[in-house]
């Protein structure tokens, strides 16, 4: 996966993002952030990881510039997260008003019409330059050329061999594997001294396929 994004479900169509979000509510309070009276708790539902716990240790310098603004994060283990999200944004629950997903979502749910263009907002903002991005991890929650999401961490993932073993067993890793490939491979690397694969230990899909795309 390369990127995490903020995104926030509006109450009666799911789609606008915490970029648009923070500048709507910021206009409300003055220039400063500090004119508004009315308090609002924002509901953050993120994956339980070390980066998003850095961010939650982060969240006092936002609160501090708008003071009228809490920010209350909802921390859940990877597999839980995508279901209560997907849940909420797809019935319109409105139980979140930031969540964070992954490039794996976005073109779904921009198919599905869950998600606002912000490339607007981003233009618009002369302190946002969504070029300081890496090109993958701005075209991965980006559709047609739009962007869906805001990023806010990227992460890559890669296939290790060793080497010694396929040449023992007489076997050459293709420059761009397919996973039918790299299956046949650990089959044939198999041994009754150890496994031909390893993947991510915890059980799910999400902790392994959406990270284990194909070239």
């Amino acid at each position: 996966m390369l990127g995490k994004t903020w995104l926030r479900p509006k109450p009666a169509a799911a789609g606008a993002a915490l970029l648009g979000l923070v500048v709507a509510l910021s206009g409300c309070s003055g220039a400063g952030g500090s004119g508004g009276t009315e308090k609002v708790t924002l509901n953050l539902a993120t994956v339980s990881n070390p980066q998003m716990k850095d961010m939650e240790q982060l969240k006092s310098k936002f609160e501090e510039s708008h003071p009228n603004i809490s920010v209350n994060f909802i921390q859940m283990q990877e597999n839980d997260l995508r279901d209560a999200v997907t849940k909420d944004v797809a019935t319109q629950g409105g139980q979140y008003d930031i969540v964070t997903v992954g490039a794996y979502e976005v073109p779904l749910w921009q198919k599905n019409g869950w998600l606002t263009n912000l490339s607007d907002f981003a233009n618009k903002d002369s302190s946002y330059d969504v070029n300081d991005f890496f090109e993958p991890v701005r075209t991965s929650v980006s559709v047609d050329g739009k962007l869906y999401a805001a990023p806010f961490y990227g992460e890559s993932s890669m296939l290790m061999y060793n080497k010694s073993m396929f040449e023992a067993a007489g076997l050459t890793m293709p420059e761009k594997p397919t996973w039918t490939q790299v299956a046949d491979l650990a089959k044939k690397l198999k041994t009754t001294d150890h496994a031909g694969i390893c993947l991510r230990g915890k059980p799910g899909w999400v902790r392994v396929l959406p990270r284990s795309t194909p070239w």
